[in-house]
């Protein structure tokens, strides 16, 4: 039986970063270096695209590339800034196929996205996308290190597998970026639209302000949101987290918070739409889950499905949990904002555990168990602004909520070649 490993990021990042149920996956040593910016071989994104073969590594400058679109159609190809920082994709009104500012082809499987900013995405369809994935691509797609924001999607994909970690989402698209179709309701920070996606790992990102839509929603057969930054802040967003057709979704270790001006009155939606995935699982494990509304429910799940909410604190008032089967266990419930648990500092969104922090919350947590399935549902990281993580290092119990208290700072970003040996999530 497979079990969640109790190792530093890094090598997690190793063993479920992909998760993608493919043994070892290609280096971009395998093929070329292609080099773009002023000076090197290619002066645009497109141009190097249209070059790149199987298992080339493509080496972007820093600076700004306007109006720079392209589409990926190599196998196992890797796009990485050279840095410092990232390289800037400024839209400028041009998208690639009607669709977004990169697209990524059914045959550019084993596609890594590593150090980029892409802003300002419109579509006449009103999904213009900083990223593109084919729903057709039955491989695996990693995204790193990467902005986007003012599109009316950030990442919108359907690989057979997908990573996102490290990045930052944001959709509050300002009419002067983009034009007013782009508030039509289409503005999920991240959205995996379809089941043929078999999983899809959400990890150390900080995913906010969406207009419309949600910070994440998922189709996926299975959804790992593990240890996020998820929050609504003074948006109009819906769901915070909405997984509409079900499947395996375990969603540990986050910060969420429902702004004052969601008009949805869920935080976290669990198959809303239908049970087409077939498997009603869902596991809500050691999250700090805010709500700023008056009112609202925290975990709304669909009638059958089996929840098991596990060590959350709830902070704000509202319905802790509809629908479902729920196995509730040890979980902080504060309806008022009094603040009993101690955090640093809620006015300014911090969280975090004190050493005032209550003994009800203080090595108050319970041990998690497994899923259904077998995977260790314990948390073994924590979210650290901005885009980092750091191992959840226990000094005593295990706390409640997303923090743990005294667990330390961030870590440094993964290595930025693709992952080696993998573990396969898919049922897990």
């Amino acid at each position: 039986m497979l079990k969640r490993s109790n190792r530093s990021p890094s090598i997690l990042l190793s063993l479920i970063g992909a998760a993608f149920g493919l043994g070892l996956l290609h280096s971009p040593s395998e093929g070329a270096t292609l080099t773009v910016g002023p000076g090197k071989t290619y002066s645009t994104i497109r141009a190097a695209a249209a070059a790149a073969q199987a298992g080339d590594l493509v080496v972007v400058d820093p600076g700004t590339y306007t109006g720079d679109v392209c589409a990926w159609t190599s196998p196992n190809v890797t796009v990485r800034c050279a840095g410092p920082g990232r390289a800037v994709l400024n839209s400028n009104g041009v998208v690639q196929d009607d669709k977004g500012i990169w697209v990524v082809g059914p045959t550019a499987t084993g596609f890594t996205a590593d150090g980029f900013e892409f802003y300002g995405a419109h579509s006449t369809g009103g999904n213009g996308c900083g990223i593109r994935v084919d729903s057709n691509n039955r491989g695996w797609v990693a995204i790193r290190n990467c902005y986007f924001h003012d599109n009316q999607m950030g990442i919108l994909a359907s690989p057979d597998s997908l990573l996102v970690e490290h990045c930052e989402l944001s959709n509050t698209v300002p009419t002067t970026v983009c034009d007013p179709t782009c508030r039509d309701g289409n503005q999920h920070n991240i959205y995996v639209n379809t089941s043929s996606c078999r999983v899809v790992v959400f990890r150390y990102n900080y995913s906010h302000g969406s207009w419309v839509g949600h910070q994440f929603k998922s189709r996926a057969q299975n959804s790992y949101v593990l240890y996020n930054r998820l929050a609504d802040e003074d948006a109009t967003s819906g769901y915070t987290i909405d997984i509409p057709d079900g499947g395996r979704a375990y969603i540990i270790g986050n910060l969420i918070e429902q702004g004052p001006n969601s008009p949805n009155s869920g935080i976290i939606a669990y198959a809303a739409e239908s049970a087409g995935n077939g498997i009603l699982d869902l596991y809500v494990v050691n999250n700090t889950i805010v709500n700023d509304k008056s009112s609202g429910t925290f975990i709304q799940s669909r009638d059958g499905s089996t929840v098991r909410v596990v060590n959350n604190i709830l902070y704000g008032p509202g319905t802790p949990w509809s629908g479902g089967i729920v196995t509730a266990l040890n979980n902080y419930i504060e309806p008022d904002y009094s603040n009993t648990a101690k955090f640093a500092n809620p006015a300014s969104f911090d969280y975090h555990l004190t050493s005032s922090s209550p003994l009800t919350v203080l090595n108050a947590g319970v041990p998690p168990g497994p899923s259904l399935t077998g995977y260790d549902l314990t948390p073994t990281s924590q979210y650290v602004f901005d885009l980092q993580s750091s191992p959840r290092s226990l000094l005593g119990g295990l706390d409640m909520g997303a923090f743990e208290y005294g667990a330390g700072g961030g870590g440094p970003p993964p290595d930025a070649t693709a992952p080696s040996a993998i573990r396969d999530l898919r049922n897990r």
